[in-house]
């Protein structure tokens, strides 16, 4: 998988909606437990290196974002459904941080794939900054996608497969906890897809 782009086409009947939230990690465990959503895939989006490698990534210089490319079937969820849990499980007021992680790389933002896209985006965008949830202008870039590199194999599903690493147990397990408390009923927060 490594070394090429990832495909530039969904299946049919599907769509792509890449975005970044600072570590892929978090994104990639919050997503995968959503109806809808056919694959995530961690990877590296927004920057100028043709296959970037982690390493690369992480000095900042690629200006490429952990991103993740989620397939989605838009019969079973919208994009916008997609966004409002995309806004609720990092903040994205802070440039360029997601609480320790820091630099370009970690920057929030929605990789559009249509106008469509682009246009949902922004009036999400405008009605949280209207709703003065986050208390701070809301800082995501929306910009137009252009490529996305798959990361490597072990950053994919990272969080099922090192559930018992620190940075997962401080960071992604409060972030998935949040994400189960807003979108699933009590009765179905055991193993269970919202």
């Amino acid at each position: 998988m490594r070394n090429e782009k990832a495909r530039l086409r969904p299946p049919a009947g599907r769509e792509f909606a890449t975005l970044a939230g600072g570590c892929f990690w978090c994104m990639d465990a919050v997503f995968r437990e959503v109806k809808g959503i056919d694959k995530v895939m961690s990877g590296y989006s927004g920057g100028t290196v043709e296959n970037p490698t982690y390493s690369q990534v992480c000095s900042g210089a690629t200006g490429h974002t952990e991103s993740v490319q989620l397939t989605f079937d838009p019969q079973k969820i919208s994009f916008r459904e997609i966004l409002a849990i995309f806004f609720s499980v990092h903040d994205p007021t802070t440039l360029n941080r997601q609480g320790a992680d820091v630099g370009t790389q970690y920057r929030s933002a929605i990789f559009y794939h249509n106008r469509e896209q682009k246009g949902e985006a922004e009036e999400a965008i405008r009605q949280l900054n209207a709703s003065k949830e986050w208390g701070a202008p809301v800082v995501t870039r929306v910009e137009p996608f252009k490529d996305f590199y798959p990361a490597e194999e072990y950053h994919q599903n990272y969080y099922s497969r090192n559930a018992e690493q620190p940075y997962c147990n401080v960071v992604i397990a409060p972030k998935l906890d949040k994400f189960r408390k807003k979108y699933l009923k009590e009765d179905q927060k055991a193993n269970a897809k919202i």
